[in-house]
């Protein structure tokens, strides 16, 4: 039976997508957005872009209102109004009006639950003193710009290191304050393996952004005389104490589900909603969509929280053709993201090392460095491309991607890969577009394939970064190779590796010693691949080091001088 009353809790990207795709499927319903904040769909994702000046007017964050959507698709949107209880028995919601204070019931047919999430807050001494600001409404940015007008070379503390808080440390940079980041874990961006997140570090250090790993924050403390600021003393777990002007709280997100727990829906072991593949909650006539709910991991199978825009505007829509009889599927998240830092651009799909590991799936990976279009063609920009695929099927399993050109286009194709369920050979094969300004007749994607491949076929045994000094010392029968040009082992160099440039080998084999293992690097593991295959056909045990001398130096954080 068609819903003739569907009410929607919650706006922004879930719910409204629930709300004008149930429009489009029936027009005679009565379709009602109840929306507890003071705007009904923002693009909550260009706060950080806002408070930098990089969008200028806050109502260009507005992408729709409680009038446009009325006068387009006729939808009862009410602004400020809190939804205080579900009673499932009788079907109706009590709702509060914020402004006058008014509660009232409202009948439902269909409920659609899209109460997002909420700024994680922990138990940190001081965390709510005055100055300390979240990033997540136009009221949010809107504190914090207020701030900013009467504040002249601040010191921004942003503590957390996800999106939110490396898109809220460039942007404060770009207005002029002095920046630290404070991160409780080792590396920023957590999707990204430690060697890729990497890069960004350098990044940040680069536009002298002060950078604090693996040193959570102990406590917020008030200023004093001899330590003067606006907002807190910002007292680390090593002891440090650094004064702040305003705190960026980026402490990540929980989902908000308290009108779910009340209702006595099903509520996962990861603290958010627990939904079906139709996205129906535990109760029949209740959806649930957006970042409130557990997801499935595309890749694992596993429940996830991956709070991202995409894929709550596809729940929307997926939520809404299931109530209005159009049985569609959640297929899963893969959590593609993207994220600009300065200069650098940074993206993933699927899974990475730390997922894939808890999960108990095998897996085998490659890094290479290619060029963002044709290497003859001006402003070529070198990528970290990093791939995880099956051992045995080399079917994907995830991607990240690190450069200054081409990250955007490069880790689309592979989320569709992955999506589609391909494999590395299949990435190989790809016909993709290109012309020297745009990129090379093997495309990185192309060439991830094939590098990729050359492992699965036997043709090349890998090492990686971390089976190196100073990570790890390698048993007396490991011989490290260096087979770059003398004057870029000049420059630097892995300890205690043996230099024969490429273009001798052949002639030098005899220098090497047949009953030790060879891992071999040049600059980014091309011309170590060459001479791994050189070495095998001449009866040597080599292993490539993947991503070579870029990936193991970029970890390491500053070069080293041969030995």
């Amino acid at each position: 039976m068609t819903p003739k009353r569907l009410i929607i809790v919650g706006g922004v990207a879930g719910g409204a997508s629930a709300a004008t795709r149930a429009r489009r499927l029936c027009e005679q319903c009565d379709i009602i957005v109840m929306e507890r904040g003071p705007h009904v769909s923002f693009a909550n994702c260009g706060l950080p872009y806002f408070v930098g000046g990089e969008i200028v007017e806050p109502d260009a964050l507005l992408l729709q209102t409680p009038a446009s959507l009325r006068a387009r698709f006729n939808l009862d949107v009410r602004v400020r109004t809190e939804v205080l209880a579900i009673d499932r028995s009788a079907r109706r919601v009590r709702a509060r009006d914020l402004t006058s204070g008014r509660e009232y019931d409202e009948p439902y047919d269909a409920l659609v639950l899209s109460t997002g999430a909420a700024p994680l807050r922990p138990p940190i001494p001081g965390i709510d003193r005055p100055n300390h600001f979240t990033v997540r409404t136009i009221p949010d940015v809107e504190r914090i710009m207020d701030w900013s007008r009467g504040c002249e070379r601040c010191r921004a503390v942003v503590v957390g290191g996800g999106y939110i808080g490396l898109e809220m440390t460039e942007q404060l940079r770009r207005r002029g304050f002095n920046v630290t980041l404070v991160e409780a874990l080792p590396q920023v961006m957590a999707p990204l393996d430690p060697e890729m997140a990497a890069w960004l570090h350098a990044e940040l250090r680069a536009h002298e952004v002060a950078l604090h790993l693996g040193d959570p924050v102990a406590a917020f403390e008030p200023p004093s005389a001899a330590e003067p600021a606006r907002a807190s003393i910002v007292v680390l777990k090593s002891g440090q104490r650094l004064p702040a002007d305003s705190v960026i709280l980026a402490l990540g997100v929980k989902p908000e589900i308290r009108l779910a727990r009340e209702a006595g829906l099903e509520i996962g072991a990861l603290g958010g909603i627990r939904v079906d593949e139709h996205l129906r909650t535990s109760d029949p006539h209740i959806w649930a969509v957006g970042d409130a709910i557990e997801v499935r991991d595309f890749v694992t199978g596993r429940w996830a929280l991956i709070p991202l825009a995409g894929p709550a505007n596809r729940q929307g829509r997926i939520a809404a053709d299931n109530i209005f009889g159009r049985p569609s599927r959640y297929e899963g998240t893969l959590g593609t993201a993207i994220l600009r830092l300065f200069d650098l651009t940074a993206a993933c799909t699927g899974a990475n090392e730390k997922t894939l590991r808890q999960a108990g799936i095998p897996y085998r990976v490659v890094h290479l460095h290619p060029n963002s279009h044709a290497g003859y063609y001006p402003g070529a920009e070198p990528m970290a491309l990093k791939l995880l695929f099956a051992p045995e099927s080399g079917k994907l399993l995830g991607a990240q991607i690190v450069g200054r050109e081409g990250v955007d286009k490069r880790i689309d194709v592979l989320a569709t890969s992955l999506k589609a369920g391909m494999t590395v050979r299949d990435l190989a094969q790809l016909e993709l577009a290109y012309a020297p300004p745009y990129g090379s007749a093997k495309d990185p994607v192309n060439l991830a394939g094939m590098a990729a491949e050359n492992v699965l076929d036997g043709l090349v045994a890998t090492a990686q970064w971390h089976e190196l000094p100073p990570f790890a010392t390698p048993p007396s029968e490991v011989l490290i190779l260096d087979v770059r040009r003398d004057d870029e082992r000049a420059q630097a160099a892995i300890p205690g590796s043996v230099h024969i440039p490429l273009d001798q080998l052949r002639r030098r084999l005899g220098e090497l010693p047949r009953d030790r293992e060879l891992i071999v690097y040049c600059a980014s593991g091309q011309r170590s691949y060459y001479a791994c295959r050189l070495l095998s056909q001449h009866g040597f045990r080599a292993r490539n080091l993947t991503g070579s001398y870029r990936t193991w130096r970029i970890v390491t954080g500053e070069p080293r001088p041969p030995s």
